[in-house]
């Protein structure tokens, strides 16, 4: 029988500039990746929201309604930007406290075999 019953199975380049895809380090990355996108997505939409509620603030013409719904939706966006931003805090000081390393939990390590 042979030693590698699959024969020998090269990653896709795809996969390649991730790390390789070994011990794990190629989809820590891409997931990384993903977050980093997905809060950069939030920050241009919070901006985005916030652009438009000053707007809609701007253009109510004394209805109280109309700037109550503004300020909401301007606080709504505040909020978001602060939940974004304290998430990651969070997870550096959790990271620091329970591991010693402040990006312990945002830039995460894989050990395997060598």
């Amino acid at each position: 029988m042979a030693d590698n019953f699959f024969g020998n199975i090269v990653a896709p380049d795809a996969i390649t500039k991730y790390g390789g895809g070994t011990g794990g380090e190629g989809l820590l990355k891409f997931a990384n990746n993903l977050l980093k996108l997905a809060v950069v997505v939030a920050g241009i939409f919070a901006f985005l929201n916030i652009i438009f509620a000053g707007y809609s603030y701007m253009s109510a013409g004394g209805d109280p309604q109309k700037i109550g719904k503004a300020t909401e939706k301007i606080w709504q966006s505040l909020i978001g930007l602060l939940l974004v931003a304290g998430s990651f805090v969070l997870a550096a000081i959790f990271g620091q406290l329970i591991f010693g390393d402040w990006s312990a939990i945002l830039s995460p390590k894989i050990y395997g075999p060598e």
